[in-house]
Formats: C-alpha cells, sequence, structure tokens
C-alpha cells in the first residue's frame, strides 16, 4: 500500500504533469508541422527543382533492373534508398527551420518592454529639497 502512495504522490506532482502535457501536445504539434512540410512546403520544393521525388532514388544491391519502381525493386531484394535519406533530411532542415523562426517570433512577443528611466519626483517633494538645501545653508 505503502507503494502505491509514493506512485500517486509522484505522478501528481507538477513537473510529471507538466511534462506529460509538454509530451502530449508536442507530438500533436508534431503531426501539424509534418503536415505543413510534407502537404505544403514539400510539394512547392519539388515543383521548383522540376516535379523531382528523392524518395524514388535507389541503388540495387541484389542486381535488380534499372528503372523499377522502389516498392518493386524492394521485393527483389536489397536497395540502397538513398533517396529517402535525401528526403527526410531536407523534411528535417524544413521543419527545424520552421520551429525556429516560430521560437524567434514567440521570444519576440514575450520579450518585456524595457523599463522606463526613474520617474521624476513630484513637484512638492522638489519644494522640499530646496527649502531642506536652503536651511541647511
Amino acid at each position: 500500500m505503502k507503494m502505491m502512495q509514493e506512485f500517486r504522490q509522484f505522478a501528481v506532482k507538477g513537473n510529471v504533469m507538466d511534462l506529460a502535457v509538454g509530451v502530449i501536445i508536442g507530438a500533436a504539434f508534431g503531426k501539424i508541422v509534418d503536415s505543413v512540410v510534407g502537404d505544403l512546403i514539400m510539394p512547392l520544393v519539388s515543383k521548383v527543382f522540376g516535379g523531382l521525388d528523392f524518395s524514388s532514388y535507389y541503388i540495387g544491391l541484389a542486381g535488380q533492373a534499372a528503372g523499377l519502381p522502389l516498392v518493386e525493386a524492394k521485393k527483389a531484394g536489397a536497395v540502397f534508398a538513398y533517396g529517402n535519406f535525401i528526403t527526410v533530411a531536407l523534411n528535417f532542415i524544413i521543419l527545424a527551420f520552421i520551429i525556429f523562426m516560430m521560437v524567434k517570433q514567440i521570444n519576440r512577443l514575450k520579450r518585456e518592454t524595457p523599463p522606463a528611466g526613474p520617474v521624476a519626483p513630484p513637484e512638492e517633494i522638489m519644494l522640499l529639497r530646496q527649502i531642506r538645501d536652503t536651511l541647511q545653508r
């Protein structure tokens, strides 16, 4: 019974709950960003480079005939699918840049306005200081 109490205390600590929420939000956000990269940005990149689809580039290691689709080449034996790596690497670079821009904007929005210089004391205080200085002389 004591072990269950310790586990419950551990599980409901603020840090554990914050981590759980962060992981869930991060996973959902990751799907959104994957969709942005895969469905919006990569087709534009492909269009700019003449409709290239890097994911189908491979080198056959089992004597596959040249020009087979990647799926067929994999059925025929081992392949060195370097095109898929290029696609994933490009997706990562684009994704990293998008996240960098988002974090940069969030930090810009979080930036507090610099504190204003010291506020001048009210006129009554200034007059009282002048009277004090005159009396001291």
